[in-house]
């Protein structure tokens, strides 16, 4: 049996920073540190901060009995009104959002004082999705699928700006565009996704393509690794998505010939290498 494990697997730039930066302010002795959401989606790592004394804010709410301390924002980011109220709190604000994801908030910000209506490709519940939204002068439409595409429709006179949640699967974007500039509109296509996420899937999808069995490894909530199973999945039909190896049947690898192993952006090293042993022991 050959094992094949993606060179991209695991943390990517953003969530490492995010993760390295609540450590650091754990190590800095200042109390209490709180995270605006999870840190990231993965719940091992929440589990481990959580343990450290570290504080998951869930809603706006929550802040109103609060004052004091430090907020890490997470790397997908917040809106600007959630940032306003963290400050009228007293609290210190340390903002780990992905660089990535932070330019998308400037140019949302920018093209809505210019006029332009925001288009944002993704998914209306992802965190990122509406962090970027609260970043809109005016509500943007999000669009996640052909269906909402072709039905979207909006004043002929409006500009329009489209960006994409850093995430998104780059083939689906560059079809949902297709479809959206076909309509005639005025609008300045600005593909934000990340780097990391197309280099990661494009890997994937080659590993798969190789693969008798295809390993995805992410919290169940990763959007990114989400997208990396439905790649793999149209590639390789036996593939698995698990988050720790306690998920994996190893009796799904037994008999092949090639194992491939993929992992989204917030899956901690220590995790794919405890996959990739327990694979590599039916060898």
């Amino acid at each position: 049996m050959e094992v094949t494990v993606a060179k991209s697997a695991g943390f990517c730039f953003g969530v490492k920073r995010a993760v390295d930066t609540v450590y650091r302010e754990i190590e800095s002795g200042e109390k209490p540190v709180y995270t605006f959401g999870p840190i990231i989606h993965n719940e091992q790592v929440v589990e481990d901060l959580e343990n450290r004394g570290v504080q998951v804010i869930l809603s706006e709410d929550e802040l109103e009995g609060l004052s004091g301390g430090t907020v890490v924002i997470r790397s997908h980011g917040v809106s600007r009104d959630v940032c306003e109220k963290i400050e009228a709190r007293g609290m210190k604000i340390v903002d780990a959002t992905c660089p990535f994801v932070k330019k998308i908030h400037r140019i949302v910000d920018e093209e809505g004082r210019k006029g332009r209506h925001v288009v944002i490709i993704g998914s209306a519940d992802h965190p990122e999705v509406q962090a970027i939204s609260g970043w809109c002068k005016e509500p943007p439409v999000i669009i996640e699928s052909e269906e909402e595409a072709r039905d979207f429709k909006t004043d002929p006179d409006k500009k329009l700006c489209l960006v994409s949640q850093t995430t998104f699967n780059y083939n689906k974007f560059q079809e949902l565009v297709e479809i959206i500039n076909k309509k005639g509109y005025d609008i300045i296509v600005l593909n934000t996704i990340c780097n990391a996420t197309e280099v990661r899937q494009t890997e994937a999808r080659k590993v798969a393509q190789c693969s008798d069995v295809m390993i995805v490894i992410g919290d169940r909530h990763s959007s990114n690794t989400q997208k990396l199973f439905e790649i793999c999945k149209n590639e390789c039909k036996n593939t698995y998505y698990i988050q720790t190896v306690k998920d994996l049947d190893l009796a799904e690898v037994r008999s092949v010939d090639n194992v491939g192993i993929t992992a989204g952006a917030s899956t901690p090293n220590k995790i794919i290498e405890e996959v990739q042993k327990n694979v590599r022991n039916e060898l």
